[in-house]
């Protein structure tokens, strides 16, 4: 490890524009005779579109155009999709039912768009949206999952008759109940997996640019993955061939997830440019992101755990249904199916799993992921099952979930997941003795003398990350396959470009990703760039979501780094007189191992371009491509122990301790790091213990500001105490695991755990609210 390497605590390259103002985002992107857009949305939640009338907007000042639906499907622009097939157990293929990117002739929920309104300002095209008349037939609505699948619930799409869109399975039924059918003792729980929106940093934002000259297209976007965005809208939804659409997404402020998946905005920025002559620029504003950006969670879940005598897990048996709003979106299907069941098995050596898995149609706004993506939600049904289970059985939770642990590897769950190594018990350990876990009741009964009331609980999650093997997902349904591209550029004086088909939005790539090349090289970390964001400049690459960029997007650069040391040792064994296989790079110079013959590490990278004295047959240059398709997820684990304390007299809850022990396989940087499991940490808090999307009876969301949506704030969480334990990932070359969602993975079940311990009672729903708390309080007496 050298000072800038591979494990060093190196600074953020990127902060020094991010902290002084000199980020550049979608916003910030200005092209001459740009015009702004605002988007007409219903204020409906189900309503039939009646008639539009437009002329009186068109009449106001600076107004460029209003455009509508009708227009945009007589042009011959597609449906939005989803890029996931997902067969029912009958067989039958999921019902997608049709989403256009402008209304045509029924809207599905609040904020559904339907027309667009391009004026030289966007005080002027707000003023014009306003003027546009739009005839509506109210529909009956329904908001609830559950409700939506009883008899007689309101229709959402006719493709989808009684709103459901598929019933799958995953797991044997049979092997299930026969080891319900032997066990010792059986825990039941209904769970809720509350509704969260994303809340990034940035809203949403497109730039759309049509050149006539050229007939051309160029989208500015806040994307996580611009090469699929322009492989959508060109392959799907007829925007434009792909060869003239290019797609650039510069600085993001904080995806999430939520800004993986293509929305109408983009479409109808790009079309709306056309079809005004125009460049067209659209930036949400909050109230517009808490309506119409995907949503996260939302699962109603009927769990059954069954144990032997002796406490062994025999089987798991979970019905549930998901909500997925009024569209699919783009990865919808599969965060409850594959992201979400194949992780039931959690760190548990369960021989049996049995899940059933309905997704319903309702007039909410779409769900798709949201940091983890199925896997806080798997979490959260098997860790308070087991935390409940513990309770029932009066055994330590702990010695629970020890006796229960997976230990040889690899191991192969009943729900398709071939976990490849791991120890289950290191992170236990570890958080257990920060967390002084054997002195709790002392603490506990400290607090009862302040006439508080003290918790403890714990959660061992594991996750799934890189999405990959690409022939695996495809077998499963997905749409494209999951492997990353890479291309590292030694310029003649040395200097070093790494281009990258993942995509920063607040990850740390351009400093991560340079730690590669400069443990490899030996270069300082400022002769190091990273190009990411801009299908011009970039290879063809998959994004970055699910906590691939390390596993999948590192390893790619790790290959193409590997070639490009080949070519570099086969030049410096030339010149110098030397065998290739004693050449080594190191500290900034190529040399003969064992001697003092060596070439500045420049001096090759020039000999490479100069070409006056290579061996004989190479191709000038040192550049070099990759493209790495993993052969197996990766399967980050951990141990989380939150200990809260609740004033009975207001149901306020106070965390007083968070533990968090990880095992992220090989880490780059320590630093950046930390600041992901602190940011998943937040978010997951978030959850249990503040955040929650309510709609009411007639489809309108409640929470649509932050005066009523409940963001954690810095006096909400306590200073974190994180460590790492390290089993490498065998399955890519650098042992990376991934850590971008596991914070937001593992602490939710932690967290109510806790709460529910302290209080004595198990019926609780997230947010814990201090209203639900003290109500809880007061039912458990």
């Amino acid at each position: 490890m050298g000072v800038e390497g591979i494990g060093s605590r190196v600074l953020r390259k990127e902060d020094k524009r991010f902290l002084t103002g000199k980020g550049r985002y979608t916003d910030d992107m200005v092209v001459p005779g740009m015009k702004h857009a605002v988007f007409v949305r219903s204020p409906h939640a189900h309503a039939k579109i009646t008639g539009i009338s437009t002329g009186a907007a068109l009449k106001m000042p600076g107004v460029i155009g209003v455009l509508t639906g009708k227009e945009l499907k007589a042009d011959g622009i597609g449906n939005l999709i989803c890029g996931w097939m997902i067969q029912s157990k009958d067989g039958t293929p999921m019902k997608m039912g049709a989403w256009s990117p402008l209304a045509t002739d029924t809207v599905r929920y609040v904020g559904d768009a339907v027309a667009i309104v391009v004026a030289d300002s966007k005080g002027e095209a707000r003023d014009a949206a306003e003027a546009v008349e739009i005839a509506y037939e109210e529909l009956p609505v329904v908001v609830s999952a559950v409700e939506a699948l009883k008899p007689g619930a309101p229709q959402v799409h006719p493709e989808a008759p009684g709103n459901l869109i598929f019933d799958w399975d995953i797991g044997d039924a049979k092997a299930t109940a026969d080891a319900f059918a032997r066990a010792a003792h059986v825990t039941t729980l209904d769970i809720d997996n509350n509704r969260l929106v994303p809340n990034a940093m940035e809203p949403r934002a497109a730039l759309g640019q049509y050149d006539a000259a050229e007939d051309h297209y160029t989208c500015w976007t806040t994307s996580q993955n611009p090469h699929v965005a322009r492989l959508v809208m060109s392959a799907f939804y007829n925007v434009a061939p792909e060869n003239k659409l290019r797609v650039i997404a510069p600085d993001v402020g904080g995806g999430f997830g939520s800004k993986i998946f293509i929305y109408p905005e983009e479409i109808v920025c790009l079309w709306a440019s056309k079809k005004t002559g125009v460049p067209v620029k659209w930036v949400a504003d909050r109230t517009e992101s808490f309506l119409c950006d995907a949503h996260g969670r939302d699962h109603a879940t009927h769990a059954q755990i069954a144990f032997d005598k002796d406490h062994k897990i025999l089987g798991l048996k979970v019905e549930t249904i998901a909500n997925l709003g009024a569209y699919m979106s783009l990865f919808s299907s599969s965060v409850p199916t594959y992201l979400y069941a194949t992780l039931l098995s959690g760190q548990y050596d369960i021989p049996a799993i049995h899940a059933n898995v309905k997704t319903v149609y309702t007039n909410t706004a779409p769900v798709d992921a949201y940091r983890g993506a199925g896997r806080p939600e798997a979490s959260y049904v098997l860790e308070r099952i087991m935390e409940t289970a513990a309770r029932e059985l009066k055994i330590s939770p702990a010695e629970l979930r020890r006796r229960n642990f997976i230990r040889a590897f690899p191991h192969q769950t009943p729900v398709i997941m071939a976990y490849d190594a791991g120890d289950f018990d290191a992170t236990l350990d570890a958080s257990m003795k920060a967390a002084d876990y054997a002195g709790f009741e002392k603490r506990r009964a400290e607090a009862a003398g302040r006439g508080k009331l003290r918790g403890i609980g714990m959660s061992c999650y594991i996750e799934a990350c890189g999405i990959a093997p690409s022939a695996a997902v495809g077998a499963l349904g997905a749409g494209v396959g999951l492997w990353e591209s890479a291309e590292v550029r030694v310029n003649a004086v040395g200097t070093i470009e790494i281009l990258t088909g993942s995509h920063s939005h607040g990850q740390g790539h351009e400093t991560t990703f340079a730690q590669l090349a400069a443990e490899r090289f030996g270069v300082p970390l400022d002769s190091i760039s990273i190009v990411h964001g801009d299908t011009d400049k970039v290879q063809m690459g998959m994004g970055t979501y699910g906590s691939r960029s390390g596993a999948v997007g590192m390893s790619a650069v790790v290959k193409a780094m590997d070639k490009v040391e080949a070519k570099a040792k086969k030049i410096a064994a030339h010149l110098l007189e030397a065998d290739e296989a004693d050449i080594e790079i190191k500290d900034g110079n190529v040399r003969v191992a064992g001697t003092d013959k060596s070439l500045p590490w420049f001096q090759v990278a020039l000999a490479s371009y100069t070409a006056h004295n290579l061996p004989s047959g190479m191709e000038p240059g040192l550049k070099e491509t990759a493209f790495y398709d993993p052969s197996n997820f990766t399967f980050p684990a951990g141990c989380y122990i939150c200990e809260v304390e609740i004033d009975p007299e207001t149901g306020t809850t106070r965390i007083v301790q968070f533990v968090a022990a990880d095992d992220f396989g090989k880490i780059i940087n320590p630093m950046i790091v930390e600041g992901q499991v602190h940011g998943g940490l937040a978010q997951g808090i978030g959850q249990a213990l503040l955040e929650g999307t309510h709609y009411d009876e007639s489809g309108q969301l409640l929470t649509a500001s932050y005066m009523d949506y409940t963001m954690p704030r810095a006096q909400d969480l306590p200073s974190f105490n994180i460590m790492t334990t390290e089993t490498p990932c065998p399955s890519n070359p650098l042992g990376i695991k991934g850590c971008g969602e596991a914070g937001a993975i593992g602490s939710p079940p932690a967290v109510m755990n806790a709460i529910t311990d302290a209080i004595r009672n198990n019926s609780l729903s997230m947010p814990a609210t201090p209203q639900k708390v003290w109500a809880a309080i007061q039912a458990a007496k």
